[in-house]
């Protein structure tokens, strides 16, 4: 039988790709009582990560699908070139950074090779295999369970690599960015690992497109106003603009490519 978790993973993967459920099949379909399914459904909708309705529940329409790495590379391709190149800017020569598994973060990999003297920890094979022919950067990996739709590393091997370590720098890619939720994915061991970069780590920045934005993934990974510096898009929503300056987060704008 799934625990509560994975039930609840599992009602908003089936939601959203059915459109909408109902207590009574769910609660044949997970073995457990309608008033459990009722339970659940109120607390995914509370999250945001579904609609309640009479009966039962609807997808939420922000929800973020997940994508494959291939489909993700392929995804506002220009923006996250445009990204890449500012935040390649704010490393300086003989830092130590992590750059976290993702396509965003692998177009940073992209600009850094006429950097020196660097020290690269990352847990994406994407990433690490980008920065290989990079004479001035040491590269390290945190090891663990290769995630092959993300092409990332996952589990306790990754994230006891991490201790005893300290990093300048952090470079973050999310799946969804909402003012409640904060910033969230759709993978728990992704989810933690992150917060451990964050954690050991002077500076964290997340760098996302505006796609991003007023979405959800299922796994929470940091209230928004527990990260440094935001670097996006000139489509960001304007109230989240609002809300970073309240809070004194630095937000780093680069122009939207089809708005030149």
């Amino acid at each position: 039988m799934l625990t509560t978790i994975e039930r609840r993973q599992a009602i908003v993967e089936l939601t959203n790709e059915l459109g909408k459920v109902n207590v009574a099949e769910l609660s044949e379909k997970y073995l457990v009582s309608t008033v459990t399914i009722r339970n659940d459904l109120n607390s995914l909708d509370k999250k945001g990560l579904i609609v309640r309705s009479r009966g039962g529940a609807v997808r939420n329409s922000r929800i973020a699908k997940e994508l494959s790495i291939k489909e993700k590379h392929c995804e506002h391709l220009a923006v996250k070139q445009r990204l890449a190149v500012m935040a390649a800017s704010l490393i300086n020569d003989g830092e130590s950074i992590i750059l976290d598994s993702g396509t965003t973060t692998e177009e940073i990999a992209k600009q850094l090779h006429g950097h020196k003297n660097l020290v690269v920890m990352t847990n994406g094979l994407n990433i690490a295999s980008e920065l290989a022919v990079s004479e001035h950067t040491n590269i390290m990996m945190t090891g663990g369970t290769l995630r092959k739709k993300s092409l990332s590393f996952y589990g306790r091997q990754a994230e006891s690599s991490l201790v005893n370590l300290r990093f300048d720098k952090v470079f973050l890619g999310v799946d969804g960015i909402d003012e409640k939720a904060g910033l969230s994915t759709h993978f728990e061991h992704e989810a933690n690992l992150n917060r451990m970069m964050s954690q050991i780590s002077r500076e964290t920045i997340v760098v996302t497109d505006s796609s991003k934005f007023n979405r959800n993934g299922f796994y929470i990974i940091s209230p928004l106003d527990g990260i440094d510096t935001l670097l996006t898009d000139s489509r960001i929503p304007a109230a989240y603009k609002d809300y970073l300056e309240q809070k004194r987060i630095n937000l780093i704008i680069v122009p939207h490519p089809d708005d030149d």
